[in-house]
């Protein structure tokens, strides 16, 4: 990537992605997302925002547990192992907010282009116990092997709790984005003495899980960061969780996205939640998040040709 090239490109979408790029003073972390397909950026989200994010989170587990939660103390027997937590945008304004952190968004314009789409918001809550998250890319919806190079879905992973190794944190695989498949057993978290049919048994007993001794992947690399901090990263790149061993909850905010022409995870647009497109009526980019501009999805009227006008061209638009 010729920054002489980039310098002097004529494709005006990525014109504006390379100058925002460069106005948030994020083009270091280009060249890490294109290198080693993660970056990490410190101090995204304030002190209270993390506060606010926190709260709304546990409000929404412990309503579905029907009991209340330390994030501080919580041992296995409040919470054990972990639980995605989906659909967290309506659940409090301060996920809009999060949504729009301008330096990961324009990261993720970089690797999806102008006209992606939210797919998901949710949390990866994690108690004491359980097993790791197991190492995977993204593209785990089907898609063969080999991958695109081009990402076709991205990710950004904000750090609600301390991220460290006994806590629980994420971990990447540096250059796996270029791999373009998906890992194999053996790159994977293992639990040497455990075949798959005594794990698969452990896994539907709660607590079972909890004695098995996990062996790390090779080239894993913990990400040790704070809360506030985020990690985006290309669809192909390798990633996954280690079990927590402490006691308390770690908690983040997984915003994944994905290119206009990809099936999203999550509905969107609904207008069970038209109040919170109403509170960002002036703001095009949102609408575009939320499926503004795709014109797919049409009953008996038929297709909105002046929707289908505005399908991206390029990579970036």
């Amino acid at each position: 990537m010729s920054t002489r090239t980039l310098t002097a490109t004529t494709d005006p979408a990525l014109r504006r992605v390379l100058d925002q790029i460069a106005a948030l003073g994020l083009n270091e972390n280009l060249i890490e997302l294109e290198t080693q397909g993660y970056t990490v950026l410190e101090g995204v989200l304030s002190a209270d925002t993390v506060a606010r994010a926190k709260a709304a989170i546990l409000r929404r587990v412990e309503e579905k547990t029907g009991r209340r939660i330390d994030p501080d103390t919580a041992g296995p027997a409040d919470f054990n192992g972990m639980q995605y937590i989906p659909y967290l945008l309506y659940a409090d304004e301060v996920f809009e907010e999060i949504l729009m952190a301008p330096a990961p968004l324009a990261l993720v314009t970089w690797l999806l282009g102008e006209s992606c789409l939210l797919s998901s918001m949710g949390c990866h809550f994690r108690g004491p116990g359980g097993a790791p998250l197991m190492v995977h890319s993204d593209n785990g919806n089907g898609m063969p092997a080999p991958f695109s190079p081009i990402s076709m879905v991205a990710n950004v992973n904000y750090a609600l709790t301390p991220y460290t190794r006994e806590a629980g944190a994420l971990a990447m695989f540096p250059g796996s984005h270029k791999l373009q498949r998906q890992p194999t057993a053996r790159e994977n978290f293992t639990a040497p003495g455990h075949s798959g049919a005594d794990l698969a048994q452990r896994a539907g007993a709660p607590g079972a899980m909890d004695a098995v001794d996990w062996k790390d992947p090779p080239g894993a690399v913990t990400m040790t960061i704070n809360p506030g901090d985020a990690v985006i990263w290309h669809g192909n790149t390798w990633h996954g969780g280690h079990r927590r061993e402490l006691p308390g909850v770690r908690m983040n905010l997984s915003a994944y996205f994905s290119r206009q022409h990809i099936q999203t995870q999550e509905r969107h647009g609904d207008p069970a939640h038209q109040d919170v497109l109403e509170r960002h009526a002036n703001d095009p980019r949102f609408a575009t998040l939320l499926g503004a501009k795709q014109p797919y999805g049409w009953r008996e009227e038929g297709p909105d040709y002046s929707l289908m006008a505005r399908n991206p061209r390029g990579l970036y638009d």
